[in-house]
C-alpha cells in the first residue's frame, strides 16, 4: 500500500457506504424517491446510481436467481456485489457462516436460509450506518440466527476456530491490507472450514493513475490485487486447496463502472475458494515389541 495511505482508503470507503446507507434509508423510508447506491444499471461499484427497482435486476444479473432476491428482507439488497458467494458457499444446516462486510444484510439473509435454526450467520461490516441498516433488517423479518457486528475485517471482532464458512461479495478488493484479512480469516475457520468468496482481481498491474483515484478505490477497482498476489496471501496465511477463477462474462458489467479508464480490459470478477487444513489424524501408536 504504497499509492494512497490506508487510513485515507479505510476513511473514503466508510464515507462511501455510509452514504448509500443513508440514501438506502431515506428510500426505504420515503423520503428520497431517488433513492440509490453504488452501482449502475448492471453493477455496484460505478459512479452512477441505480433507483432501488433495479437492484433486484442487478443481483440477478450477477447469478442469483429470482426466488433469492425475494425471499430476503426489503431493503438489504442494495445492489452492491460483483457475483454470488451463495452459488460457491455450499452451505449446509446447522453449519455458522460469517460474511465479511455484510453491508445490509443480503446475502446473511440468504445463507440465513440454509443453515436454518440450528445454523447461525455473523455478519461484520465497518460502517455504522451499514450495521444499523442490517439490524433493522433483522428485527422487521423477525430474523433469530443472525447477529451483525461492528468491526474491520482486518481485525474481526470473532473469536478463533468459530465459524464453518467465510463469504464476502465485492469487499476485500476494498481492503488496504489484504495479506492482514486473509490472516484474519484463517484465525476465525474452524479446521476444514472453507472461504467462498466473489471479489475483482486484476489480470495486470494496475496503472499508478489509477491506483492514485479514491473513487475507484471506493469504485472497487484500484484496490484489486493481482491473481498471483492473492494466491501468494492466501497460502502465506495457511490455506490449502486455493482456487482463483476469473469469471470473462463480467467484463461485460465491469465495462460500465469507470467507462472512460478502460478497466474492464485489466480487472475482472473472479470466485475465489480456500480450505483451512484440518488436523492430521495422529498416526497409531507403535507397539512396543
Amino acid at each position: 500500500m504504497d499509492i494512497i495511505k490506508e487510513d485515507d482508503v479505510r476513511t473514503a470507503v466508510r464515507d462511501r457506504y455510509a452514504e448509500i446507507a443513508e440514501i438506502a434509508q431515506r428510500g426505504a423510508t420515503g423520503t428520497d424517491n431517488d433513492s440509490s447506491c453504488c452501482g449502475s444499471s448492471t453493477s455496484c461499484c460505478s459512479s452512477d446510481t441505480p433507483a432501488p427497482s433495479t437492484w433486484a435486476e442487478i443481483s440477478v444479473g450477477l447469478g442469483y436467481s429470482d426466488e433469492d432476491v425475494a425471499a430476503v428482507p426489503h431493503g438489504s439488497n442494495l445492489g452492491l456485489g460483483c457475483g454470488n458467494p451463495q452459488a460457491i458457499a455450499d452451505l449446509r444446516r446447522g453449519e455458522t457462516v460469517l460474511d465479511l462486510g455484510s453491508g445490509a444484510g443480503f446475502d446473511c439473509f440468504l445463507a440465513a436460509r440454509q443453515v436454518g435454526e440450528s445454523g447461525s450467520v455473523i455478519g461484520v461490516d465497518m460502517t455504522p450506518q451499514m450495521i444499523q441498516k442490517a439490524r433493522d433488517n433483522a428485527r422487521v423479518a423477525n430474523s433469530t440466527n443472525i447477529e451483525f457486528r461492528l468491526g474491520e475485517i482486518e481485525q474481526l471482532p470473532v473469536a478463533d476456530d468459530s465459524v464453518d464458512v467465510i463469504m464476502s461479495n465485492c469487499v476485500i478488493n476494498l481492503s488496504p491490507d489484504k495479506e492482514r484479512v486473509f490472516r484474519e480469516a484463517f484465525r476465525v475457520l474452524k479446521p476444514g472450514g472453507r472461504l467462498a468468496v466473489s471479489d475483482i482481481v486484476a489480470s495486470a498491474p494496475l496503472p499508478d493513475h489509477v491506483r492514485r483515484d479514491l473513487s475507484l478505490y471506493t469504485g472497487c477497482m484500484a484496490g484489486a490485487s493481482e491473481i498471483d498476489t492473492l494466491r501468494e496471501h492466501l497460502t502465506g496465511a495457511g490455506f490449502s486447496d486455493v482456487s482463483i477463477k476469473p469469471k470473462a462474462e463480467s467484463r461485460e458489467f465491469i465495462r460500465t463502472w469507470a467507462p472512460e479508464h478502460a478497466l474492464e480490459d485489466i480487472v475482472v470478477s473472479a470466485v475465489i475458494q480456500a480450505t483451512k487444513p484440518a488436523p492430521k489424524p495422529e498416526s497409531e501408536a507403535q507397539e512396543c515389541p
